[in-house]
């Protein structure tokens, strides 16, 4: 063919040259520009540009009045997979505060069917005279759901704290699915102030049924 081999022994010097001499200037400056666009600084998104953006993008959480609540600044320089991680987070507890404030008024109630209700009712003395077996089913209990949790966080499209799927059903330009999760998030807000209390009061008055506010008010 026209173009011919060569190998590292012997080099046959006419392949071809046929690219006129501007041609040749033309590939020599192109590779220059190319090559200085290598070491040219690249873009760089401000983390506070990436929060607001992550604000103005978020429907969820961000409710009257107080809008988006972060008075210790712990969302500041944060980019979006970190600020995705603090609302998993906050969802998690919220529905812990949730079913332990459900837990909390049942025990204090009297309703305590585990163990033949011989624990006490103060959910706090409860926990202590729990047996042995009773910690090893809560700790292998809590474990399986936080495996499984796991599990689920990686399916394609999954959205924080979206255990059951409904993201594959519905999304947030439906205005009746962002209410129930604003709703779900500011129980859950509630919920985590609402058993700090509790836990305070317990501890502090040893009151922990329907009146236990009524150190504050004699």
């Amino acid at each position: 063919g026209p173009w011919r081999r060569y190998s590292a022994f012997t080099i046959n010097v006419p392949i071809y040259l046929s690219f006129s001499n501007l041609t040749m200037k033309s590939a020599i400056v192109a590779s220059l520009v190319a090559s200085a666009a290598a070491f040219a600084p690249t873009k760089t998104v401000p983390a506070s540009t990436q929060l607001s953006a992550w604000i103005e993008d978020t429907v969820v959480g961000v409710t009257p009045p107080a809008g988006f609540f972060d008075p210790l600044g712990l969302s500041k320089g944060k980019d979006d997979v970190t600020m995705k991680y603090y609302r998993e987070a906050e969802l998690k507890h919220g529905r812990v505060a949730m079913a332990a404030c459900l837990g909390w008024y049942l025990n204090a109630g009297g309703v305590h069917p585990a163990f033949n209700s011989a624990l006490s009712n103060d959910p706090l003395k409860a926990m202590v005279e729990l047996p042995a077996v009773g910690w090893v089913q809560f700790v292998l209990g809590c474990g399986a759901i936080e495996w499984l949790g796991q599990q689920i966080k990686e399916r394609p499209g999954y959205e924080p704290g979206d255990l059951l799927g409904a993201a594959y059903w519905v999304d947030n330009s439906d205005e009746g699915w962002v209410s129930y999760q604003n709703k779900e998030m500011n129980n859950g807000r509630l919920a985590m102030l609402a058993i700090t209390g509790m836990i305070y009061q317990d501890v502090f008055t040893g009151e922990y049924g329907d009146m236990m506010y009524r150190q504050l008010v004699r």
